[in-house]
């Protein structure tokens, strides 16, 4: 039987074990962690080089994270999108001559890749549909759009842009819009990161500037161009930009396109070396040859290495010492208007049948409720109207979207081909695709262009993520290829205005015919350094920069650009552009447009007041003036300031309260803020639209002689250049 032992006895037994375990911690730590001094001065060298690193600035190391982690999606998606294309065609070729069975492996294969793209990214997020582009110009142009940029919707925009491009030129969609949208996601969440690195606030002008990077890199590192890459985002998301931001675009874009090129290389180096006994270069050509004829039978593209880099670079070989004479140069103009009015028929139809799906009751309903089976409504009638055997042996349907682009820039003049072609399938012998011994490459070329028209825009109503800008460039090159094809007809001899005869290159007109049409339909110029740096070519571009000038003078005259075409039908928060100089948006003033009803408040009125305005109106700032009878404009506060002296306060009629105040007023109890900018009367319309675009502002205040006469927002500013600036 033990014997109780005495509580100072025991307190004092309790205090020398916990010494005796501090003394065993100690040791331990020591035998754990010895030579404290070397440690001290390593920790303090690591120090040392973070302040040095950090002392050129933190966002450029996220930054080059941001370009090298795009890059590394960008190619990681290629791969897989050919991996799995490469396993269609393969089980296409293989299912044998029978026709239903080759007809339900090439519609059924793309509609249930379509149906999932759209299933999967609409049930995780809402943003993930179309492009994603409207609506990062709106969040540029200063407007909040809720979760848009969540990381969350990450990895649905990616495994359903994934799906969406493994369907091919069944759908005939790019990657270039989602891409800049993923982009932008990345950028968001890495500048979350810098903030809990650094410390520091994450402000609205530093996530503003980690999107305009964010939006370089993403068509830099689709196409592996940094230089037009920044150029065509600036012109397509905003018209203001920093100097600033230019060059953290180009850094970020240049670090992206480097690293996707350099994967490129690696991987055709790995290519070549598992390829070096294949008979065929093209994994989509059939057992039987382009029409009929036999060839040797491919081993499963998708079981072997590729044959060559999957970068999106379009490699040609215009390497000519006289690309044009100087006749040609009518020609190209000639392009250049029949891509601007080509293009603003394009951008009417598109628009009227986004609105004309929203609006049928059928289609309204399917999107509403049933966005998957609109998809395969849709993608199955696509996928039929391309089978090879049927309308597709006119449309080049085999090809893919990439090798398209390949073959109508080939350096060769299919008309001088067509006529001594044998029929047999040849490596590199693309362009034989086009070639069909009852409709010629005019005929294939117009059919192609015909069906591409309406089919292009009915694949833009899909609900599901895909990208617009690769399949107008496609379809532009055809164009320019068969002008050129044309041209090249007309004049077998070529066009010399001295020297000797030179012959007509169709390549370069589809050179120029891409770069005229994208750029007229999105609104840009930069398309055409674009073409020169995804080719590698610069000899035609300054009648390429002839046709983009010529074509967009055209389209920006009659039609707003493709992306601001969303913007209207989705009904975004937006400011259309002030697009001709003649009109009278320099005589047009403020006083004409501006909200003159503007609920303020003195400085001196209290509960009942604020509770009065708080009802009347839902604006997040309400202006605040000296009193009543003298409307001196003092500053603005904000509704939640409000609600908080509402609920700090008791109304005067109310039961009496300890804890709550009965009198107080506005000046005594909030922080007024001091209003920065403020518009006057006789401000001009012009001025107005180009300092809301600048500042990202949402509403000013207008004052004569410092007094608050009204108020211009977005929406007074966009009825004004509707209706007085662009008059119908």
């Amino acid at each position: 039987m033990e014997r109780p032992v005495p509580r100072a006895l025991q307190g004092e037994k309790e205090e020398e074990a916990e010494e005796v375990e501090v003394e065993r911690v100690l040791v331990s730590e020591h035998s754990w962690r010895p030579c404290p001094t070397a440690r001290r001065r390593v920790r303090g060298c690591l120090e040392w080089v973070k302040r040095q690193l950090f002392r050129v600035g933190e966002d450029w190391y996220f930054l080059f994270i941001l370009g090298v982690l795009m890059a590394t999606i960008s190619f990681t998606m290629d791969i897989i999108v050919i991996r799995l294309h490469s396993a269609h065609m393969w089980l296409y070729r293989e299912i044998g001559d029978i026709e239903v069975l080759k007809y339900l492996s090439w519609t059924l294969y793309p509609t249930a890749l379509a149906a999932f793209s759209t299933g999967f990214s609409q049930s995780i997020t809402p943003h993930s549909g179309g492009s994603g582009i409207p609506e990062l110009k709106t969040i540029l142009m200063g407007v909040v759009l809720e979760d848009y940029l969540a990381i969350q919707n990450f990895g649905a925009k990616v495994v359903g842009l994934t799906c969406t491009l493994t369907c091919g030129s069944t759908l005939f969609l790019g990657k270039v819009g989602p891409y800049v949208h993923l982009s932008a996601m990345a950028a968001a969440y890495l500048g979350k990161m810098r903030t809990t690195v650094t410390r520091e606030y994450e402000n609205k002008f530093k996530q503003h500037e980690m999107l305009v990077a964010a939006q370089a890199v993403g068509v830099a590192t689709v196409f592996g161009a940094p230089i037009s890459g920044v150029l065509f985002s600036i012109e397509v998301m905003s018209p203001h930009f920093a100097v600033r931001d230019y060059w953290r675009g180009f850094f970020a874009a240049t670090c992206g396109a480097f690293m996707f090129r350099l994967l490129a290389v690696f991987n055709s180096e790995q290519g070549k070396a598992g390829w070096a006994g294949c008979a065929l270069s093209s994994p989509l050509a059939s057992p039987r040859g382009i029409f009929g004829v036999l060839t040797p039978k491919p081993t499963p593209s998708f079981l072997s290495p590729l044959p060559e880099t999957i970068a999106a670079l379009f490699k040609s070989d215009l390497k000519i010492d006289f690309p044009f004479d100087l006749l040609e140069t009518f020609f190209f103009l000639i392009l250049g208007i029949i891509c601007g009015i080509v293009a603003c028929a394009y951008l009417f139809c598109q628009r009227w049948m986004m609105v004309a799906v929203k609006k049928n009751w059928l289609t309204a309903k399917l999107l509403a409720t049933d966005k998957p089976v609109y998809t395969v409504l849709v993608v199955l009638l696509l996928a039929s109207v391309t089978f090879p055997p049927g309308l597709g042996q006119f449309m080049a349907s085999r090809l893919t979207m990439k090798e398209h682009l390949i073959s109508l820039f080939d350096n060769r003049t299919w008309g001088l081909l067509a006529p001594n072609a044998s029929g047999m399938a040849k490596p590199g012998g693309l362009w034989q695709e086009w070639d069909h011994p009852s409709a010629t490459i005019y005929g294939t070329l117009t059919f192609f262009l015909l069906m591409k028209f309406w089919m292009l825009i009915l694949a833009t109503t899909l609900p599901l993520p895909a990208g617009y800008f690769m399949p107008i460039f496609i379809y532009g090159a055809a164009i320019g290829r068969l002008i050129g094809e044309v041209v090249a007809l007309l004049f077998p001899q070529g066009l010399h205005s001295e020297g000797p005869p030179r012959p007509i290159i169709p390549a370069g007109y589809a050179l120029a015919g891409a770069a005229a049409f994208s750029g007229s339909v999105t609104h840009a110029v930069s398309t055409a350094l674009l073409v020169c740096e995804a080719t590698g070519h610069l000899g035609h571009i300054l009648p390429t920069v002839l046709a983009v000038l010529v074509a967009n003078a055209i389209t920006q005259k009659n039609q707003p650009s493709f992306y601001d075409a969303g913007i209207i039908v989705k009904k975004l928060p937006y400011l259309p552009p002030i697009r001709s100089r003649h009109i009278a948006s320099y005589r047009v003033m403020v006083e004409e447009f501006m909200e003159r009803r503007v609920v303020a408040l003195a400085k001196g009125d209290g509960f009942q007041e604020v509770l009065v305005a708080l009802d009347a109106s839902a604006d997040a700032e309400y202006p605040v003036v000296e009193s009543t009878g003298s409307p001196t404009l003092l500053g603005t506060i904000s509704r939640s300031q409000l609600v908080t002296f509402l609920q700090s306060h008791e109304h005067p009629q109310a039961p009496q309260r300890e804890k709550l105040a009965t009198v107080g007023t506005l000046g005594d109890d909030c922080t007024i803020e001091p209003i920065m900018l403020q518009f006057s009367p006789w401000t001009s319309l012009h001025q107005a639209y180009h300092l809301f675009q600048l500042l990202k502002l949402h509403r000013v205040f207008v004052t004569r002689s410092g007094e608050l006469v009204g108020a211009v927002s977005r929406a007074e500013l966009r009825r004004a250049i509707e209706e007085l600036a662009n008059p119908k």
